[in-house]
Parts: C-alpha cells; structure tokens; sequence
C-alpha cells in the first residue's frame, strides 16, 4: 500500500510539473536567433522589398524598400542576454514607376525612419523577452517586456514567429494602434545561399497621403552582411538623402546619446 502511495504521489507530481512549451526556446533556440538577428560581429542588413495595400480593397497605395540594420552585444558573459543596437529606414515608391515617393497631391510623404531603436532579448525559463526603446528626450518609449515570441523547427529550419499588438499614445487624444507580425525563418548552415529569411506584416492606418485608412504592409526581408552587397536603389537613396542611415548605432553611449537629442 505504501508503495502504490509513492507511486501515486510521483505520478501527481509528475502532472502537476510546469511542462516545456512546444513553441519555446531553450539556450539553442536562443543562440540561433541573437546570432541571426543581430550578426556576430560586423553590422548586418535585414533588406526588404514589398508592397503597401489599401484594406479591405487590395488597392496597391505604394511600393516599400527597406532595410533594418545592426550590431549587438552581450553585456554578461554567461547569461542569456544579448542588446540589438538599430537603424531602420524605409522609402514609399510609386507603384508604376517605382520613384521614390517625395509628395503626393501636394502632401510630403516621408519615410519610416527610426535614427534608433535599442532592444534586449533575454532568455527566462523557456520564454524570450524582449524589450524595446525609440524616441528621444521625453518621448523615449519603452514598449515590453514582450514574450511573445514562438520557436519552432521545420526539418533543419528554425522559425520564429512575433507576433506585435500596438497601442500607445501618440499626442493628445491620438493613439498609435497596430498589429504587426515576423515570422524569422533561418536555414541551416549550408541549406540556402540567403539562409536568414523574414516575412513581416502590418495591419494599421495607412499615411495621411495615401488616404489614411486601414492598411497593409507586408515586407519579404533577408539578411545581407555587406553594406556594398545592398542593391543600389536603396544603396543610392542613403547616401544622397539619409546617410546617418548607412550603419548601425555604434553601442550603448550611441543610444544613449540619440536618446538625449544629441
């Protein structure tokens, strides 16, 4: 009796235990992603090409291009902390003539530009939180921490999938109010000759000059580790109209710096 006691109890315990999620990360899942994402060393170019739709029409407003670009560190050697240091720019073309949008019916239209963005990922349990910081002076935000953030394998791929929900002040009674979504998919060494690959879509108000309603971005993105690699319809926009944008923020005193309008 005793012994069917014990082996009760274990069994309880065993039910009761926390168990792993099948989307969760562990140290690999962990690796994989930092080096990805943010690159080893010398800066990397998350590229992207696609399109901005009108929703729920399809109605193609403009075409996008773009990068993310970045460097990062790990602050605690022997902890699962890693800082991503960005840029991220990102010019509206005209859908027939792929131009670079500059005003439409006499309105400006500007790129998505971020002169930073500082994020943290931490590996906690099975879970990556993330932390993310933009803006300047009494404007920085601070938007997390998020955990969100799925793993998974197909065959010799890893995918991570981050789902983003939105909604913050944005000036008076105004709030920015969106839903984007990445889906990292990262082949193994060897499998593809562009092996970090990125989907991402965004569900939101489109700019006041494309009419302001709801809208859809969506964006194919893969890494390139050369600025010189990066095609020269963006190469040629940066360095005539956004060079501040032709590399990452150096490190943390950079970010700190930008954050404080310097």
């Amino acid at each position: 009796m005793r012994l069917f006691c014990l082996s009760l109890l274990a069994g309880l315990a065993i039910l009761a235990a926390p168990q792993a999620r099948a989307d969760g990360f562990d140290r690999t899942a962990f690796e994989v992603f930092v080096d990805a994402r943010t690159g080893t060393g010398s800066p990397v170019y998350w590229y992207s090409v696609g399109t901005l739709r009108a929703y729920p029409s399809g109605e193609l407003l403009a075409r996008v291009e773009g990068y993310d670009t970045s460097t990062s560190d790990r602050p605690e050697p022997g902890r699962s902390l890693a800082r991503q240091f960005s840029r991220k720019i990102y010019v509206y073309r005209d859908a027939e003539t792929n131009a670079v949008l500059r005003q439409v019916n006499g309105m400006p239209v500007e790129p998505v530009a971020y002169p930073y963005q500082f994020i943290t990922y931490e590996l906690v349990g099975d879970r990556l939180t993330t932390m993310v910081e933009q803006g300047t002076g009494a404007r920085v935000q601070r938007i997390g921490p998020g955990d969100t953030m799925q793993a998974r394998r197909i065959g010799d791929a890893h995918v991570f999938t981050a789902p983003l929900f939105l909604d913050f002040p944005a000036g008076g009674d105004r709030r920015y109010q969106a839903f984007e979504n990445y889906d990292f998919f990262i082949q193994a060494p060897g499998g593809a000759s562009n092996p970090n690959q990125l989907s991402w879509v965004r569900y939101g108000d489109a700019p006041a000059w494309a009419g302001g309603g709801p809208a859809i971005m969506h964006l194919i993105t893969w890494r390139i580790d050369r600025y010189e690699d990066v095609p020269s319809t963006l190469r040629d926009y940066i360095e005539t109209d956004a060079p501040l944008w032709r590399a990452p923020p150096t490190g943390i005193d950079d970010i700190r710096r930008l954050q404080a309008g310097q």
